[in-house]
């Protein structure tokens, strides 16, 4: 598998997961209006910003020695848990959220990882 295979991999799963929290935001919102699908949207972006964040990380480290690489993985991989962190802080801020709409859209934009480790394998 070559860098630019993983690079467009990994562009299709974000891309992947921002249409599956489109589409879980968009089903609460047919289903009772937009206060009803904020809380899946929130959810969605609270999984999709933190591994926007990582993949730019490991971005950044393309071609470059294997220790760069793993230091930056595990940078990444903190700055993303921490970040996910913040993200449900400031996500509880906001009055009103419902927690089971809220978890319904930041595990459906979660799933497409494991979804896409069904679909694609080589």
């Amino acid at each position: 598998m070559t860098a630019g295979n993983v690079s467009s991999t990994v562009g299709k799963l974000l891309i992947l997961q921002v249409i599956v929290g489109i589409l879980v935001a968009a089903g609460f919102y047919l289903a009772g209006g937009w206060h009803r699908a904020i809380s899946p949207a929130l959810g969605g972006l609270a999984a999709l910003l933190p591994n926007i964040y990582f993949a730019f990380r490991m971005y950044l480290v393309k071609g470059k020695e294997a220790k760069k690489i793993v230091r930056s993985f595990y940078a990444g991989e903190s700055g993303k848990i921490l970040l996910t962190a913040l993200l449900f802080y400031l996500i509880f801020q906001v009055p009103e959220i419902n927690l089971l709409t809220l978890l319904a859209g930041y595990m459906a934009v979660l799933s497409v990882f494991w979804f896409a480790l069904l679909l694609w394998r080589d």
